[in-house]
């Protein structure tokens, strides 16, 4: 028995109506900020960027002489994670002490600053402080402690990239928390 053409059409409009869904669902349209569990890989939050260009600051205590310090960043049209300002309150080991080639440095009431910083990563990986560092992250208005969700003195991976809606769906978005 041959099928009818309205069952043909039916089918087909079924079949292209699955596959927009899919689409829709499964194709990565959304820009994040991956935070990863460094060793396994495993993504433990996304931060979604509503910004063009998309920001972010990392905010901590420095180790060594115990003061904050605040690095500024954005994301490149090419996903590259781009460092454009340092700021910190005062000079001591692992600070620079002045600015790189078309860098401005800048000293102010708040303390340091490295303006005009071009320096582009694929991605950032940190270890977050066991005891003083307390890292940060700044990113629309909100201060989300790593802390939170990973266990002080582990290795963090951040990393530009897009999810799909069912990513979306499914994942924790820190901002909502």
């Amino acid at each position: 028995m041959n099928p009818s053409n309205s069952t043909r059409q039916f089918l087909f409009q079924t079949i292209v109506a699955l596959v927009l869904i899919s689409i829709v669902f499964l194709y990565p349209f959304f820009p994040v900020m991956a935070v990863e569990n460094g060793e396994s890989g495993k993504v433990l939050a996304y931060l979604p960027f509503e910004d063009d260009p998309s920001s972010f600051d990392i905010r901590y205590t420095h180790s060594v002489h115990k003061t904050p310090v605040q690095e500024s960043y954005y994301i490149a049209q090419s996903g590259e994670i781009v460092q454009y300002e340092l700021a910190y309150e005062t000079f001591g080991v692992g600070m620079p002490s002045d600015a790189g080639e078309g860098e401005r440095f800048v000293q102010d009431e708040d303390g340091y600053k490295i303006k005009d910083m071009n320096r582009q990563f694929p991605f950032i990986d940190l270890r977050t402080g066991k005891v003083i560092a307390d890292h940060i992250l700044l990113v629309q208005g909100k201060e989300i402690e790593l802390s939170t969700f990973i266990k002080p003195g582990s290795w963090v991976h951040l990393e530009s990239e897009s999810i799909s809606l069912w990513q979306w769906m499914k994942g924790v978005n820190v901002l909502e928390q």
